[in-house]
């Protein structure tokens, strides 16, 4: 009797304990019911001329994108592109004034001929896009119309990982869709994304949540959908926010001027990791490293050099290769800021006058021309080298370095190539330039078997730091 009085009472405490985990579990509905009607749909129309050609359907009937492609992208039975077509597109988006300023994605308005915002009202209204920016993919769109509802905004420097978020978007054209998840992470980077400080969710987001609102659970805007990580083009369980805070500096800007005006130093950086930080001096791996100066630039201006260590941007600590571009991309033009840098051994304070980002261009990169020589022997890292020519020196507009002609053994394991050109050889804080083959085997005899050197690296238009682990032998 003893035993089954003590499991009935096990029993009613493991049911009690449940029914207080369901009831702490959040509620959703009156977050959905207030902020619901601030989030708008935004459909787009781009024009597409060209000539007639055969387009195959992109997707198989049994892949996940097939339905939704379907419905938004022409497919002709005949197969093939008339001369002038209409690509439809969705988004979402969000209002932050009464008189009709909306938030929403670059990407979601990118090229569009006309945009569409249609209300949870089912009113609909042709939008003007103000201003877009692409390196943020930050939207700010206009629509004729007053009195509208207007989310709030949250203080991104509160939100923690772990809390509940809430996005409200058109997954697949379905408006107003509520799914929730929690922060996964916070200050993520992304390639080729250097401008955000990305808030990572679990949040279900899949095309058409793109420029919606992320919400915390007092209802306030902590980010804007943005990207999702995925294999098959739909959610995985990985999805990226752009910070609130990120999003309103840009929107500031597109508002007064209708661009974004960005500071820059000039320099070229790279990660330092725990094998640089031991070349470099530094007792453990911090900041980072500059590979190299643009001539002209604000950084060699202000006295900034290749190998220095960027420890400091104004006071803040650079964490990682992330962190320098974002503030500094943060930075008004023409504004005087202090750098941190570790040179030789030691700190010091360079005061640089932050320049602007041009607009963008793309840098085309070459390997540098020279005949081969007749074969060599590998030095201790694997390389077989020749010194430059006059012709390859005026080319490059380099006064010396040693051109790699063949790469064996440990120079292969570290991801050297042919046509790289060595700079210099860094060890313990110290910096060599590399004027000649006989010179550089001279400076490695100097160092033990199994140790690892750096070295700086041309490739094409840009300098790199490369860290080779383990001579051969003496």
């Amino acid at each position: 009797m003893k035993r089954f009085v003590a499991l009935f009472i096990l029993c009613f405490s493991c049911a009690f304990s449940f029914a207080q985990t369901v009831r702490g579990l959040p509620d959703f509905s009156e977050l959905a019911e207030k902020q619901g009607p601030a989030v708008v749909n935004i459909s787009t129309t781009q024009v597409v001329r060209g000539s007639s050609q055969v387009m195959p359907f992109p997707f198989d009937e049994n892949d996940p994108a097939f339905e939704f492609f379907k419905r938004f992208i022409p497919r002709n039975p005949g197969g093939v592109i008339p001369r002038e077509f209409e690509n439809k597109s969705l988004g979402s988006g969000f209002i932050i004034s009464a008189d009709g300023y909306i938030l929403t994605n670059a990407h979601v308005v990118d090229s569009a001929d006309e945009v569409t915002v249609r209300l949870t009202d089912k009113r609909e209204f042709k939008a003007r896009t103000i201003g877009a920016d692409k390196r943020t993919d930050v939207a700010l769109l206009k629509i004729e119309a007053g009195g509208l509802p207007v989310v709030k905004l949250a203080d991104t420097s509160q939100l923690k990982v772990g809390e509940w978020v809430v996005a409200i978007g058109s997954p697949f054209g379905f408006d107003n869709s509520v799914t929730a998840g929690i922060v996964s992470a916070k200050g993520r980077s992304l390639p080729q994304e250097n401008y955000v400080p990305f808030i990572q969710t679990d949040v279900a987001i899949n095309p058409g949540n793109s420029g919606g609102p992320l919400f915390n659970m007092r209802g306030e805007v902590v980010g804007i959908n943005s990207q999702i990580y995925s294999r098959s083009g739909g959610y995985m369980g990985v999805s990226f926010a752009i910070p609130i805070d990120v999003a309103m500096e840009i929107q500031q800007q597109l508002r007064s001027t209708g661009k974004v005006s960005r500071g820059r130093l000039g320099v070229v950086i790279q990660e330092v990791n725990k094998e640089l930080a031991d070349s470099l001096g530094l007792s453990k791996p911090m900041g980072v490293v500059v590979n190299a100066v643009e001539k002209g630039g604000p950084a060699e201006k202000a006295g900034l050099e290749a190998g220095d260590v960027i420890l400091k941007f104004d006071g803040k600590a650079i964490v990682n290769s992330a962190d320098l571009p974002r503030l500094v991309g943060a930075t008004r033009p023409g504004t005087r800021s202090l750098v941190q840098v570790w040179r030789k051994g030691g700190t010091r304070e360079i005061a640089v006058v932050v320049g602007e980002i041009p607009e963008e261009k793309q840098v085309a990169s070459r390997p540098p021309r020279g005949a081969k020589p007749p074969e060599q022997v590998a030095n201790r890292l694997g390389l077989v080298l020749s010194e430059l020519t006059v012709e390859q020196k005026r080319e490059l507009k380099m006064n010396s370095g040693l051109l790699i002609e063949d790469v064996r053994g440990s120079g292969a394991r570290a991801d050297l190539r042919p046509g790289d050109v060595v700079i210099a050889v860094i060890s313990k804080g110290a910096t060599t330039e590399l004027r000649s083959v006989e010179q550089f085997n001279k400076l490695l005899a100097q160092f033990d078997k199994g140790s690892s050197v750096t070295l700086l690296v041309r490739r094409g238009e840009m300098q790199t730091f490369v860290t080779i682990k383990g001579l051969n032998g003496n």
